[in-house]
């Protein structure tokens, strides 16, 4: 079990490298398919996305919003206006269209699952279609901020990062911290490895590696890439851990709640795409917001 989890750890990592590094297209279709297994491991795990078929309207209604918002989104980010005549004027124009996109892809996203609930009752109970909306703002909304973190910024490409060091890097620190010295539960009948003392070296590991990342890349690139000190970023980094705990203590809430050991069988040794990236989903907004405080 240790070597499969290692090989598809290392598999995801080589792969998400690669799509974060090609950005653009490939980045939305990877995201979209990403988020359409998410949406469709929440639907079975909370309970409209059933095996008869007659049953699943709210399952494949939340899958063909999440294409139509994604595309929504690319289109946003590729429609926008580029002025020439400073970093700050671009960064607000594309700001502008941005959220707007945003506000708009959700607000009709809700509507829709409302026509839905309204047309078809008393077929679609309301518990169902507030679990399907709620789970397409969890997986497919809040996964798209990878996105739009690399495609929204000037420097997008190497501010995305910031998501994957609170993430993954914070739950690595986290883990080799609790291992060493962990002694006091922090959550017990939620994850009853997990440790307050791993939780603070997941912070503070988060908080260094952000500051580190950016002295680096500040030091050895040929123009200023990010626009906040090391500081500032080490400030984010430790927001961003806290939060990336939050989501993974909250999926395994709902593991708990739900009766479930894990979201899907799809990446051996871990799970399901909610069960890797549950840290990641929140994260991601929170950097991306972050980084527009920041930035501006």
């Amino acid at each position: 079990m240790f070597w499969t989890r290692l090989g598809s750890g290392v598999l995801l990592v080589i792969l998400a490298v690669f799509f974060i590094l090609t950005g653009g297209p490939v980045l939305a279709v990877s995201l979209c398919l990403i988020s359409l297994v998410a949406y469709r491991e929440l639907g079975r795990a909370l309970g409209f996305g059933a095996e008869d078929k007659k049953k699943q309207v709210l399952l494949y209604t939340g899958m063909i919003l999440t294409i139509l918002y994604y595309i929504w989104i690319y289109l946003s980010l590729s429609l926008h206006p580029s002025p020439m005549s400073s970093v700050q004027a671009a960064q607000f124009y594309i700001g502008a269209y941005l959220y707007r996109g945003i506000a708009f892809g959700i607000v009709a996203a809700f509507l829709v699952f409302l026509f839905v609930y309204v047309f078809r009752f008393p077929k679609e109970h309301g518990r169902e279609v507030m679990a399907a909306c709620f789970s397409f703002l969890y997986a497919p909304v809040m996964l798209s901020f990878l996105f739009l973190t690399r495609e929204g910024f000037l420097t997008g490409n190497y501010l995305v990062w910031f998501i994957f060091l609170c993430s993954w890097g914070s739950d690595t620190c986290a883990y080799a911290v609790g291992v060493l010295i962990g002694k006091h539960k922090m959550t017990p009948k939620l994850s009853p490895k997990k440790s307050v003392e791993g939780a603070v070296g997941g912070i503070a590991g988060a908080a260094l590696l952000c500051a580190l990342y950016v002295y680096l890349v500040e030091r050895y690139a040929a123009m200023p890439v990010f626009g906040i000190s090391a500081g500032a970023a080490a400030a984010l980094g430790a927001v961003g851990a806290m939060v990336s705990m939050v989501g993974d203590l909250a999926a395994s809430a709902f593991k708990r709640d739900y009766g479930i050991k894990d979201y899907g069988k799809l990446i051996p040794g871990h799970g399901g795409i909610m069960d890797r990236f549950d840290s990641v989903i929140v994260t991601a907004p929170l950097i991306f917001i972050g980084l527009s405080f920041l930035l501006t």
